[in-house]
């Protein structure tokens, strides 16, 4: 039989028995903010034939969702559904200015996430490698969830104050803005495009959420912010490294 399942957000804890669907959004059963970016109903939770599902009934924002340790992440777009099936699930969305995180945690889930064990040779493992300017960028972009980490809301700088945090000038971190975009739309990321309906706003959003759900970044990176926004590593007139280039433009 399906145990129940709980809902947490910051200091609040919400256990969902079995049977019961619950809403989460502005103006729903577990409330979010009163951000008026913010949908009044987002994401349901509810139970089905022995599952949990989760669907975002929005009709504009999509959602990240990945495991604890990153080994899965997606992006759930407006009505779009996912099964529960593995012990504890992290929920990330931006409305407006705002990002929150959810926690969806069940115990009897059918899966739990491992690394796989090497077979011998050489091992891949970060497919995704950020050279050191791209990762400082990232890092100041998520700098304020990485500071406060289970409140379940943090704010998101704009492209000018994450600059000036890394001393950088505004051209130049735009420019490594659109070096990383398209280093991880390569790698398939969705979300990070540019043209119509795609605001910079919005692609900042989805970047943050997929480095924090896929762990791109960590709070370990904070020391490295500390030390190397504005020289050294992260001095933007620094000759650059190989993965600093793409497609033969400097990141």
């Amino acid at each position: 039989m399906t145990g129940p399942l709980t809902v947490t957000h910051g200091d609040t804890e919400v256990v969902v028995e079995p049977g019961r669907t619950l809403t989460i959004g502005r103006n729903a059963d577990v409330t979010i903010d009163d951000n008026p970016h913010l949908h009044r109903r987002l994401l349901s939770v509810h139970e089905d034939q022995g599952w949990w599902w989760l669907t975002n009934v929005g009709s504009a924002i999509a959602v990240s969702v990945g495991t604890e340790a990153g080994h899965f992440q997606a992006q759930l777009g407006p009505g779009a559904t996912l099964p529960l099936v593995v012990p504890t699930l992290r929920v990330r969305f931006t409305a407006g200015a705002r990002t929150y995180e959810v926690i969806l945690t069940t115990p009897d889930a059918v899966m739990t996430p491992s690394s796989p064990e090497p077979a011998g040779g050489d091992v891949t493992r970060a497919p995704l490698r950020l050279s050191e300017s791209q990762r400082l960028l990232v890092t100041a972009l998520a700098e304020p969830a990485l500071r406060e980490p289970g409140t379940g809301l943090s704010s998101m700088p704009s492209s000018a104050e994450a600059a000036g945090r890394l001393g950088w000038p505004l051209t130049t971190f735009n420019r490594k803005l659109d070096a990383v975009c398209a280093k991880l739309d390569g790698a398939g990321v969705e979300g990070l495009r540019g043209g119509p309906g795609h605001l910079a706003s919005n692609r900042r959003a989805r970047l943050v959420e997929f480095a924090l759900v896929s762990r791109l970044v960590t709070g370990a990176d904070l020391d490295a912010l500390e030390a190397g926004g504005g020289d050294g590593a992260g001095d933007p007139m620094r000759p650059r490294s190989e993965d600093d280039t793409l497609t033969g433009r400097t990141a």
